[in-house]
């Protein structure tokens, strides 16, 4: 299955696309083994892993966009469970066993139970998707996601007519994720909630790698959440329970500031945080002197969601 979309992203937006072929082609050739070794793959799914090199590219939004550097991608990051200082995290992160992994699968469904991991990324086949994602803070960068859809996976255990929305939880492992052992700032494990029709939306993905290659750890591996429509803390990291519910679950950041962090969190240029503005943000991997991006409402992804809440005051459900 190719994606395709009414607008994707042209050849001529990719930064440096020559070295980023080349790239490519090295990551084709050892993929299949550094894979096989985290076990995620068996070793004779070549054919899978090659996909991931040539698959369509998904809509990235309205503007003439760039690739960030992987290396920005993999450095700057905001894991709280680690570290509250953004490279600090990627050094921490690596204490974290991914392998195995597996995903408990609870409430209002027709097949709960414990799946692994593995077993999830044979059934479902993967796929790159390059989305822009725009963290709460003003910042924004351009990543190739490699995952897919959830409502694949959603579709698989059969939700009951009684679940409205889903509830996430990513792993609680105080003695490797140091910061767990505070809860003077936020209390853990960290949980994050969709809709279900959010949920079922096939922009929001299920992501296990990037940039042609696995998912780094301090970049949410071995999968993460991502919803490219909304700020970036609603894309939990490290999941190991989704939750079907009738009612919208107490999300983390929400329950930390109700008046700072809505459940919602679609970004919206004409919402300010109480303690800055929307309107704009830094693009990473922009030089000094490169003028802040206009924020574009629900972060460029508006003909495709904004549906999804028709007739809703977005000030109130922010």
């Amino acid at each position: 299955m190719i994606i395709k979309t009414k607008k994707q992203i042209s050849e001529n937006d990719i930064t440096d696309s020559a070295i980023f072929h080349k790239r490519r082609q090295l990551i084709k050739s050892s993929l299949v083994g550094s894979i096989a070794a985290l076990g995620l793959f068996p070793a004779t799914s070549s054919q899978a892993i090659t996909r991931w090199s040539n698959v369509a590219k998904a809509k990235v939004g309205s503007s003439a966009l760039t690739v960030t550097e992987e290396k920005i991608v993999k450095n700057y990051t905001n894991y709280y469970e680690f570290s509250y200082e953004k490279t600090q995290s990627t050094d921490l992160a690596q204490a974290l066993t991914i392998d195995p992994w597996s995903i408990s699968i609870k409430g209002e469904v027709e097949k709960p139970g414990q799946l692994h991991l593995e077993d999830i990324i044979k059934q479902f086949p993967m796929q790159e998707y390059i989305y822009r994602f725009r963290c709460v803070e003003a910042w924004s960068m351009v990543v190739p996601w490699i995952g897919f859809p959830l409502a694949e996976l959603v579709k698989s255990i059969k939700p009951l007519s009684s679940a409205k929305f889903v509830k996430f939880t990513t792993a609680y492992l105080p003695e490797v994720m140091p910061n767990q052992k505070d809860t003077s700032m936020l209390e853990w494990p960290y949980v994050e909630g969709l809709r279900l029709d959010e949920a079922m939306h096939p922009l929001t993905l299920l992501a296990v790698g990037c940039y042609g290659d696995t998912l780094p750890k301090q970049n949410g591996a071995p999968l993460r959440l991502v919803v490219p429509w909304k700020y970036g803390f609603k894309s939990i990291k490290a999941i190991v329970e989704i939750e079907f519910l009738s009612r919208a679950p107490l999300t983390t950041w929400n329950k930390a500031a109700p008046h700072d962090y809505g459940f919602y969190a679609n970004v919206n240029p004409s919402v300010p945080h109480p303690r800055w503005s929307q309107s704009s943000e830094r693009v990473l991997g922009s030089s000094f002197f490169s003028p802040r991006r206009e924020t574009e409402l629900f972060n460029g992804y508006g003909d495709d969601v904004a549906s999804l809440y028709q007739d809703m005051d977005l000030r109130h459900f922010f």
